[in-house]
Protein backbone atom coordinates (compact mmCIF):
# COMPACT_ATOMS: atom_id res chain seq x y z
CA UNK A 1 0.00 0.00 0.00
CA UNK A 2 1.37 3.33 -1.13
CA UNK A 3 1.81 5.74 1.64
CA UNK A 4 0.13 9.06 1.01
CA UNK A 5 2.17 12.23 1.32
CA UNK A 6 0.80 14.86 3.63
CA UNK A 7 0.41 18.37 2.06
CA UNK A 8 1.88 21.15 4.03
CA UNK A 9 1.19 24.84 3.78
CA UNK A 10 4.24 26.68 2.28
CA UNK A 11 5.99 28.97 4.63
CA UNK A 12 6.76 32.62 3.98
CA UNK A 13 10.32 31.71 2.96
CA UNK A 14 9.00 29.21 0.42
CA UNK A 15 6.69 31.83 -1.14
CA UNK A 16 9.56 34.37 -1.38
CA UNK A 17 11.76 31.76 -3.05
CA UNK A 18 9.05 30.83 -5.63
CA UNK A 19 8.40 34.49 -6.48
CA UNK A 20 12.12 35.18 -6.92
CA UNK A 21 12.45 32.20 -9.26
CA UNK A 22 9.46 33.42 -11.38
CA UNK A 23 11.06 36.89 -11.73
CA UNK A 24 14.30 35.38 -13.03
CA UNK A 25 12.43 33.26 -15.64
CA UNK A 26 10.35 36.18 -16.97
CA UNK A 27 12.93 38.94 -16.80
CA UNK A 28 13.35 39.10 -20.71
CA UNK A 29 9.62 39.46 -21.48
CA UNK A 30 7.66 42.72 -21.70
CA UNK A 31 6.40 43.78 -18.35
CA UNK A 32 2.73 43.32 -17.76
CA UNK A 33 0.52 44.70 -15.14
CA UNK A 34 -0.40 42.61 -12.13
CA UNK A 35 -3.08 40.08 -12.90
CA UNK A 36 -2.97 40.63 -16.73
CA UNK A 37 -1.94 37.88 -19.15
CA UNK A 38 0.77 38.86 -21.72
CA UNK A 39 -1.57 38.39 -24.76
CA UNK A 40 -4.11 40.67 -23.15
CA UNK A 41 -1.42 43.27 -22.57
CA UNK A 42 -0.40 43.16 -26.30
CA UNK A 43 -4.00 43.69 -27.37
CA UNK A 44 -4.33 46.59 -24.96
CA UNK A 45 -1.15 48.21 -26.28
CA UNK A 46 -2.36 47.92 -29.92
CA UNK A 47 -5.70 49.46 -29.08
CA UNK A 48 -3.96 52.29 -27.24
CA UNK A 49 -1.79 53.06 -30.28
CA UNK A 50 -4.78 53.15 -32.74
CA UNK A 51 -6.31 56.61 -33.06
CA UNK A 52 -9.78 56.92 -31.74
CA UNK A 53 -12.28 57.57 -34.64
CA UNK A 54 -15.20 59.73 -33.72
CA UNK A 55 -18.66 59.78 -35.31
CA UNK A 56 -17.81 62.83 -37.44
CA UNK A 57 -14.68 61.18 -38.86
CA UNK A 58 -16.61 58.00 -39.69
CA UNK A 59 -19.28 60.05 -41.48
CA UNK A 60 -16.65 61.86 -43.58
CA UNK A 61 -14.99 58.58 -44.51
CA UNK A 62 -18.32 56.99 -45.48
CA UNK A 63 -19.22 59.99 -47.68
CA UNK A 64 -15.84 59.84 -49.43
CA UNK A 65 -16.32 56.14 -50.19
CA UNK A 66 -19.85 56.78 -51.53
CA UNK A 67 -18.61 59.64 -53.73
CA UNK A 68 -15.85 57.42 -55.12
CA UNK A 69 -18.38 54.70 -55.95
CA UNK A 70 -20.69 57.20 -57.71
CA UNK A 71 -17.75 58.61 -59.69
CA UNK A 72 -16.72 55.12 -60.79
CA UNK A 73 -20.28 54.25 -61.83
CA UNK A 74 -20.65 57.53 -63.77
CA UNK A 75 -17.40 56.83 -65.60
CA UNK A 76 -18.48 53.28 -66.49
CA UNK A 77 -21.83 54.58 -67.83
CA UNK A 78 -20.25 57.35 -69.90
CA UNK A 79 -21.72 60.17 -67.81
CA UNK A 80 -18.43 61.74 -66.73
CA UNK A 81 -17.35 64.82 -68.69
CA UNK A 82 -13.65 65.13 -69.46
CA UNK A 83 -11.43 67.34 -71.61
CA UNK A 84 -9.64 65.54 -74.42
CA UNK A 85 -6.96 66.77 -76.86
CA UNK A 86 -8.63 67.17 -80.25
CA UNK A 87 -5.73 65.37 -81.95
CA UNK A 88 -6.63 62.18 -80.05
CA UNK A 89 -10.09 62.06 -81.64
CA UNK A 90 -10.70 60.24 -84.91
CA UNK A 91 -13.81 61.70 -86.54
CA UNK A 92 -13.58 59.09 -89.30
CA UNK A 93 -13.99 56.11 -86.99
CA UNK A 94 -17.59 55.93 -88.24
CA UNK A 95 -19.06 56.81 -91.64
CA UNK A 96 -21.03 59.99 -91.06
CA UNK A 97 -24.58 60.54 -92.25
CA UNK A 98 -23.92 64.24 -92.80
CA UNK A 99 -22.56 64.79 -96.33
CA UNK A 100 -22.53 68.58 -96.59
CA UNK A 101 -21.69 71.23 -93.99
CA UNK A 102 -22.79 74.75 -94.84
CA UNK A 103 -19.92 77.21 -94.49
CA UNK A 104 -22.33 79.87 -93.24
CA UNK A 105 -23.59 77.50 -90.52
CA UNK A 106 -20.05 76.53 -89.57
CA UNK A 107 -19.04 80.20 -89.30
CA UNK A 108 -22.00 80.84 -87.01
CA UNK A 109 -21.05 77.84 -84.86
CA UNK A 110 -17.41 78.98 -84.58
CA UNK A 111 -18.51 82.46 -83.52
CA UNK A 112 -20.87 81.00 -80.92
CA UNK A 113 -18.15 78.80 -79.41
CA UNK A 114 -15.67 81.70 -79.39
CA UNK A 115 -18.17 83.95 -77.61
CA UNK A 116 -19.83 81.53 -75.16
CA UNK A 117 -17.71 78.41 -75.17
CA UNK A 118 -18.81 74.89 -76.07
CA UNK A 119 -22.19 74.44 -74.44
CA UNK A 120 -22.69 70.81 -75.38
CA UNK A 121 -19.92 68.18 -75.13
CA UNK A 122 -19.16 65.79 -77.94
CA UNK A 123 -19.50 62.02 -77.46
CA UNK A 124 -16.66 59.59 -78.10
CA UNK A 125 -15.73 55.96 -77.47
CA UNK A 126 -12.28 54.58 -76.72
CA UNK A 127 -10.44 52.92 -79.61
CA UNK A 128 -8.14 49.98 -79.06
CA UNK A 129 -4.50 50.96 -79.62
CA UNK A 130 -1.21 49.13 -79.79
CA UNK A 131 0.95 48.84 -76.70
CA UNK A 132 2.87 52.03 -75.99
CA UNK A 133 0.50 54.30 -77.88
CA UNK A 134 -1.53 56.94 -76.12
CA UNK A 135 -5.32 56.79 -75.82
CA UNK A 136 -7.39 57.31 -78.96
CA UNK A 137 -11.09 57.99 -79.29
CA UNK A 138 -13.64 57.54 -82.06
CA UNK A 139 -16.29 60.21 -82.58
CA UNK A 140 -19.90 59.22 -81.93
CA UNK A 141 -21.58 62.62 -82.09
CA UNK A 142 -20.47 66.23 -82.39
CA UNK A 143 -18.87 66.17 -85.86
CA UNK A 144 -19.58 69.87 -86.54
CA UNK A 145 -18.56 70.95 -83.03
CA UNK A 146 -15.25 69.12 -83.29
CA UNK A 147 -14.49 70.73 -86.66
CA UNK A 148 -15.44 74.16 -85.32
CA UNK A 149 -13.10 73.85 -82.31
CA UNK A 150 -10.26 72.62 -84.51
CA UNK A 151 -10.79 75.56 -86.87
CA UNK A 152 -10.67 77.99 -83.94
CA UNK A 153 -7.39 76.43 -82.80
CA UNK A 154 -5.91 76.89 -86.28
CA UNK A 155 -7.06 80.51 -86.39
CA UNK A 156 -6.07 81.59 -82.87
CA UNK A 157 -3.50 78.97 -81.75
CA UNK A 158 -5.06 79.35 -78.31
CA UNK A 159 -4.43 76.43 -75.94
CA UNK A 160 -8.07 76.34 -74.85
CA UNK A 161 -9.08 75.20 -78.33
CA UNK A 162 -6.55 72.36 -78.35
CA UNK A 163 -8.90 70.40 -76.07
CA UNK A 164 -12.62 69.77 -76.17
CA UNK A 165 -15.15 68.69 -73.57
CA UNK A 166 -16.37 65.16 -74.19
CA UNK A 167 -18.35 62.29 -72.72
CA UNK A 168 -16.60 58.94 -73.07
CA UNK A 169 -19.38 56.51 -73.83
CA UNK A 170 -19.04 52.74 -73.39
CA UNK A 171 -17.95 51.09 -76.62
CA UNK A 172 -21.31 50.41 -78.22
CA UNK A 173 -22.24 47.80 -80.79
CA UNK A 174 -22.09 49.14 -84.33
CA UNK A 175 -25.85 49.22 -84.81
CA UNK A 176 -26.45 51.28 -81.67
CA UNK A 177 -23.65 53.66 -82.62
CA UNK A 178 -25.29 54.37 -85.96
CA UNK A 179 -28.68 54.82 -84.28
CA UNK A 180 -27.20 57.32 -81.81
CA UNK A 181 -25.59 59.33 -84.60
CA UNK A 182 -28.79 59.47 -86.66
CA UNK A 183 -30.89 60.42 -83.63
CA UNK A 184 -28.57 63.34 -82.85
CA UNK A 185 -28.68 64.76 -86.36
CA UNK A 186 -32.42 64.22 -86.70
CA UNK A 187 -32.94 66.32 -83.57
CA UNK A 188 -30.31 69.05 -84.13
CA UNK A 189 -30.21 69.42 -87.89
CA UNK A 190 -32.49 68.06 -90.58
CA UNK A 191 -30.88 65.51 -92.84
CA UNK A 192 -31.62 65.46 -96.55
CA UNK A 193 -33.60 62.53 -97.91
CA UNK A 194 -30.54 61.26 -99.77
CA UNK A 195 -28.37 61.43 -96.63
CA UNK A 196 -30.89 59.28 -94.75
CA UNK A 197 -30.93 56.65 -97.47
CA UNK A 198 -27.15 56.75 -97.85
CA UNK A 199 -26.37 56.07 -94.19
CA UNK A 200 -28.86 53.17 -94.12
CA UNK A 201 -27.06 51.49 -97.03
CA UNK A 202 -23.60 52.13 -95.56
CA UNK A 203 -24.61 50.83 -92.13
CA UNK A 204 -25.92 47.63 -93.71
CA UNK A 205 -22.81 47.22 -95.89
CA UNK A 206 -20.57 47.58 -92.83
CA UNK A 207 -22.39 44.72 -91.13
CA UNK A 208 -24.17 46.79 -88.49
CA UNK A 209 -27.51 45.48 -89.81
CA UNK A 210 -28.52 42.40 -91.79
CA UNK A 211 -29.68 44.41 -94.80
CA UNK A 212 -30.87 47.86 -95.85
CA UNK A 213 -34.45 47.08 -94.89
CA UNK A 214 -33.44 46.33 -91.29
CA UNK A 215 -31.15 49.37 -91.23
CA UNK A 216 -34.02 51.69 -92.20
CA UNK A 217 -36.37 50.13 -89.67
CA UNK A 218 -33.83 50.40 -86.84
CA UNK A 219 -32.32 53.79 -87.66
CA UNK A 220 -35.70 55.45 -88.13
CA UNK A 221 -37.76 53.35 -85.76
CA UNK A 222 -39.57 56.41 -84.38
CA UNK A 223 -40.46 57.71 -87.84
CA UNK A 224 -43.76 57.06 -89.57
CA UNK A 225 -44.25 54.23 -92.04
CA UNK A 226 -44.38 56.79 -94.86
CA UNK A 227 -41.05 58.29 -93.78
CA UNK A 228 -39.33 54.90 -93.73
CA UNK A 229 -40.74 54.17 -97.19
CA UNK A 230 -39.18 57.40 -98.50
CA UNK A 231 -35.86 56.54 -96.88
CA UNK A 232 -35.89 53.17 -98.65
CA UNK A 233 -36.56 54.93 -101.96
CA UNK A 234 -33.54 57.20 -101.54
CA UNK A 235 -31.47 54.24 -100.32
CA UNK A 236 -32.18 52.60 -103.70
CA UNK A 237 -30.98 55.75 -105.48
CA UNK A 238 -27.71 55.65 -103.52
CA UNK A 239 -27.22 51.94 -104.21
CA UNK A 240 -27.72 52.19 -107.99
CA UNK A 241 -26.66 55.76 -108.84
CA UNK A 242 -24.65 56.98 -105.85
CA UNK A 243 -21.39 56.90 -107.82
CA UNK A 244 -22.89 58.85 -110.73
CA UNK A 245 -24.83 61.67 -109.08
CA UNK A 246 -22.89 64.87 -108.41
CA UNK A 247 -25.66 66.76 -106.60
CA UNK A 248 -27.69 64.05 -104.87
CA UNK A 249 -28.40 66.13 -101.75
CA UNK A 250 -30.33 68.59 -103.96
CA UNK A 251 -32.92 65.96 -104.89
CA UNK A 252 -36.32 67.00 -103.61
CA UNK A 253 -38.72 64.45 -102.22
CA UNK A 254 -40.86 64.49 -105.37
CA UNK A 255 -37.90 64.10 -107.73
CA UNK A 256 -36.35 61.37 -105.61
CA UNK A 257 -39.55 59.33 -105.57
CA UNK A 258 -39.86 59.63 -109.36
CA UNK A 259 -36.26 58.54 -109.75
CA UNK A 260 -36.59 55.55 -107.42
CA UNK A 261 -39.78 54.47 -109.21
CA UNK A 262 -37.93 54.44 -112.55
CA UNK A 263 -35.08 52.48 -111.00
CA UNK A 264 -37.53 49.83 -109.79
CA UNK A 265 -38.78 49.61 -113.37
CA UNK A 266 -35.28 48.82 -114.62
CA UNK A 267 -34.07 52.27 -115.71
CA UNK A 268 -30.60 52.03 -114.15
CA UNK A 269 -28.72 51.39 -117.39
CA UNK A 270 -30.37 54.25 -119.28
CA UNK A 271 -29.95 56.63 -116.36
CA UNK A 272 -26.26 55.82 -116.09
CA UNK A 273 -25.85 56.40 -119.82
CA UNK A 274 -27.63 59.74 -119.56
CA UNK A 275 -25.53 60.87 -116.58
CA UNK A 276 -22.28 59.84 -118.26
CA UNK A 277 -23.03 61.81 -121.44
CA UNK A 278 -21.69 65.04 -119.95
CA UNK A 279 -20.76 66.51 -116.58
CA UNK A 280 -23.45 68.86 -115.23
CA UNK A 281 -22.40 72.18 -113.67
CA UNK A 282 -25.23 72.29 -111.14
CA UNK A 283 -28.16 70.33 -109.76
CA UNK A 284 -30.65 71.59 -112.36
CA UNK A 285 -28.43 70.52 -115.24
CA UNK A 286 -28.08 67.12 -113.67
CA UNK A 287 -31.84 66.80 -113.35
CA UNK A 288 -32.23 67.85 -116.99
CA UNK A 289 -30.22 64.75 -117.93
CA UNK A 290 -32.36 62.50 -115.75
CA UNK A 291 -35.88 63.71 -116.48
CA UNK A 292 -36.24 62.54 -120.13
CA UNK A 293 -35.45 58.99 -119.06
CA UNK A 294 -38.02 59.19 -116.26
CA UNK A 295 -40.67 60.50 -118.63
CA UNK A 296 -40.18 57.58 -121.02
CA UNK A 297 -40.80 55.15 -118.16
CA UNK A 298 -43.69 57.09 -116.74
CA UNK A 299 -45.43 57.15 -120.12
CA UNK A 300 -44.96 53.41 -120.66
CA UNK A 301 -48.00 51.12 -120.12
CA UNK A 302 -48.27 50.25 -116.45
CA UNK A 303 -47.93 46.65 -115.34
CA UNK A 304 -51.24 45.81 -113.54
CA UNK A 305 -49.38 43.32 -111.33
CA UNK A 306 -47.61 46.20 -109.60
CA UNK A 307 -50.86 47.36 -108.01
CA UNK A 308 -51.26 50.89 -106.73
CA UNK A 309 -53.97 53.46 -107.24
CA UNK A 310 -55.52 53.24 -110.73
CA UNK A 311 -54.89 56.22 -112.94
CA UNK A 312 -56.91 57.66 -115.74
CA UNK A 313 -56.13 55.90 -118.99
CA UNK A 314 -53.73 57.76 -121.23
CA UNK A 315 -53.81 57.24 -124.97
CA UNK A 316 -50.84 55.06 -125.96
CA UNK A 317 -47.89 56.90 -127.46
CA UNK A 318 -46.12 55.37 -130.43
CA UNK A 319 -43.21 56.43 -132.53
CA UNK A 320 -40.19 58.34 -131.29
CA UNK A 321 -40.60 59.32 -127.64
CA UNK A 322 -37.26 61.12 -127.57
CA UNK A 323 -34.00 61.09 -129.50
CA UNK A 324 -33.08 57.63 -128.22
CA UNK A 325 -36.40 55.87 -127.60
CA UNK A 326 -38.83 54.39 -130.13
CA UNK A 327 -42.08 52.60 -129.28
CA UNK A 328 -43.79 50.34 -131.78
CA UNK A 329 -47.53 49.91 -132.12
CA UNK A 330 -47.12 46.35 -130.80
CA UNK A 331 -45.93 47.73 -127.46
CA UNK A 332 -42.19 47.11 -127.82
CA UNK A 333 -39.89 49.93 -126.71
CA UNK A 334 -36.52 50.17 -128.47
CA UNK A 335 -33.81 52.27 -126.83
CA UNK A 336 -30.44 52.99 -128.39
CA UNK A 337 -27.28 53.98 -126.59
CA UNK A 338 -23.49 53.83 -126.48
CA UNK A 339 -21.24 51.73 -124.29
CA UNK A 340 -17.74 52.91 -125.03
CA UNK A 341 -17.15 52.15 -128.71
CA UNK A 342 -20.11 49.78 -128.88
CA UNK A 343 -23.67 50.61 -129.89
CA UNK A 344 -26.45 49.12 -127.78
CA UNK A 345 -30.11 48.43 -128.57
CA UNK A 346 -32.43 47.61 -125.66
CA UNK A 347 -35.78 45.99 -126.47
CA UNK A 348 -38.52 45.86 -123.86
CA UNK A 349 -42.18 45.01 -123.85
CA UNK A 350 -44.65 42.18 -123.33
CA UNK A 351 -44.47 40.88 -126.95
CA UNK A 352 -40.74 40.22 -126.65
CA UNK A 353 -39.82 36.52 -126.38
CA UNK A 354 -37.09 34.15 -127.54
CA UNK A 355 -38.75 33.36 -130.87
CA UNK A 356 -39.14 37.01 -131.77
CA UNK A 357 -35.55 37.66 -130.74
CA UNK A 358 -34.36 34.90 -133.09
CA UNK A 359 -36.26 36.48 -136.00
CA UNK A 360 -34.80 39.89 -135.20
CA UNK A 361 -31.28 38.49 -135.19
CA UNK A 362 -31.87 36.98 -138.66
CA UNK A 363 -33.23 40.28 -139.98
CA UNK A 364 -30.34 42.26 -138.47
CA UNK A 365 -27.82 39.85 -139.97
CA UNK A 366 -29.43 40.12 -143.41
CA UNK A 367 -29.43 43.91 -143.16
CA UNK A 368 -25.80 44.11 -142.14
CA UNK A 369 -24.56 41.66 -144.81
CA UNK A 370 -26.05 43.59 -147.72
Amino acid sequence: MVKRRRLETPSSDDLDRIEEQFRRETSGRPSVGPGIAPIAQVAADSAAQSPTEGAETRAIRAKAEADANRLREAQEQGLLMVELPTDQINEGAMIRDRMVMSEADMMELRQSIAASGLRLPIEVFEIETEEGQGPRYGLLSGYRRLHAVRALHELTEADKYARIRALIRPRAEADQAFVSMVEENEVREELSHFERGRIAVIAANQGAFANTEEAVNRLYATGSKAKRSKVRSFALIFEELGDMLRYPEALTEKRGLRLSSALRSGAETRLRQALSSRGPDDAEEEWALIEPVLQSYENAPRDPARGGRPKAKQPPQYGWLDDETLRTSSGITITRGRDGKAYVLRLEGAPMNNDLMELLMIEVRALLEK
